[in-house]
């Protein structure tokens, strides 16, 4: 029996590498997971080496991407430079090597694990969608998201076995676009900082907290929020918070002030703060057009937030819904403020529904049950490889 058979076989814990661009902002979504990921991997046992911008011993150097690393690092995102030396450093002794994102950096890696006779497995954090909505002239052009599903395919995901996707809807979209590695269906996941509100109103609090998160893109249509919120019968008792940072920041900012009777709050804030915002809020909307799952959709019900969200084909973030007060069709300002209207007056199930959400949440999103499933699927991998599938 060989060193990856005994390990599969006798649970020993696992040395994994986990190759992303950049993991030194918890701004951005992926490094988030990742980072959260790599916690709890630790906690459960198992040794992480981070490998990337922003890794405490793996680093890599930034890749300065001309005009698209400028779009990219207005939403939290940074490319690392390959670096075979590196690679081969952080990859020595390691059981397997995890790769988030199919860019240069990336697909480096994957060629030097696959030489170093590395089992490799890759997680799909991108929707070519919402690469589409930042994209400007080239979104007009018929057929581009599936040509970026096809060249994702042919830079990475081709090339392994084994795929991490956070959900049922992303399985989907990657079986529709040709892809026939296995796919593990696995949810991101929710830090176990973000817990439930200790009290839960059972009358209208004034101002009415309205919170949101996400980067600030045309595809998140923070603006329909916006516009949603002006019309609510009960505007002059609605305050608006979102959390995010992106290209349409200033102009989000600039529409808040024309559009709404109160001063909103709309720009980053710390990881580590959100847990409290989310608890000092009352209600949750996600009017997002396109998500592979919405991490921060957890987070909010985590905390015990009833979330209000947007039924797009694009967006899996619908699935969190458990009563239909939670969901609104994606880009209706009218259906979206009665929503709202509907919870600011029914402060005893937004209460309710609050406790109810967070119980769910713990049940069935919590990063360590996720983690748990990721290892299943690095321990797969692993044995797929020692019999040479």
């Amino acid at each position: 029996m060989n060193t990856a058979e005994r390990r599969q076989s006798t649970r020993h814990p696992l040395t994994i590498a986990l190759v992303l661009d950049t993991f030194g902002n918890r701004g951005n979504g992926t490094s988030n997971s990742a980072l959260q990921f790599a916690e709890e991997l630790e906690r459960q046992g198992h040794t992480v080496r981070l490998v990337g911008v922003g890794a405490p011993e793996y680093k890599a150097r930034i890749n300065r991407v001309p005009l698209i690393s400028w779009v990219a690092a207005k939403q939290q995102m940074l490319f690392a430079k390959p670096d075979d030396a590196l690679f081969r450093r952080a990859f020595d002794g390691v059981d397997v090597v995890h790769i988030y994102m199919p860019f240069r950096f990336g697909r480096r890696a994957l060629a030097v694990a696959q030489r170093m006779g590395l089992p490799v497995t890759a997680g799909y954090h991108i929707q070519p969608e919402n690469i589409m909505y930042s994209a400007g002239p080239l979104k007009l052009i018929p057929g581009m998201s599936a040509f970026i599903y096809r060249l994702f395919r042919h830079w990475l995901y081709g090339k392994v076995d084994h795929i991490h996707v956070p959900t049922e809807m992303t399985a989907r979209l990657l079986r529709d676009h040709g892809y026939t590695a296995h796919l593990h269906v696995i949810s991101n996941g929710y830090s176990p900082r973000f817990t439930g509100k200790t009290d839960y109103p059972e009358t209208v609090r004034k101002p009415f907290l309205v919170m949101a998160s996400g980067r600030l893109s045309h595809e998140k249509d923070h603006m329909t929020l916006i516009r949603a919120l002006a019309v609510c019968r009960h505007r002059d008792d609605i305050r608006l918070v979102i959390a995010g940072t992106g290209p349409l920041k200033r102009y989000l900012r600039m529409q808040a002030r024309r559009k709404l009777v109160r001063p909103a709050d709309i720009g980053f804030h710390d990881n580590a703060t959100m847990p409290d915002l989310l608890r000092s809020a009352d209600l949750f909307v996600h009017p997002s057009i396109a998500d592979l799952e919405s991490v921060s959709v957890i987070e909010a019900m985590a905390c015990g937030l009833p979330p209000v969200i947007a039924q797009s084909d694009l967006s899996a973030a619908q699935q969190f819904a458990l009563t239909d007060e939670s969901l609104f069709p994606a880009r209706d300002v009218q259906a979206l403020a009665a929503r709202i209207d509907w919870w600011y007056e029914h402060p005893g199930e937004c209460a309710a529904w609050g406790r109810r959400y967070a119980a769910h949440t713990q049940e069935r999103y919590s990063v360590r049950s996720s983690v748990e499933r990721f290892v299943a699927m690095e321990r797969e991998a692993i044995a797929d490889h020692a019999r040479g599938k």
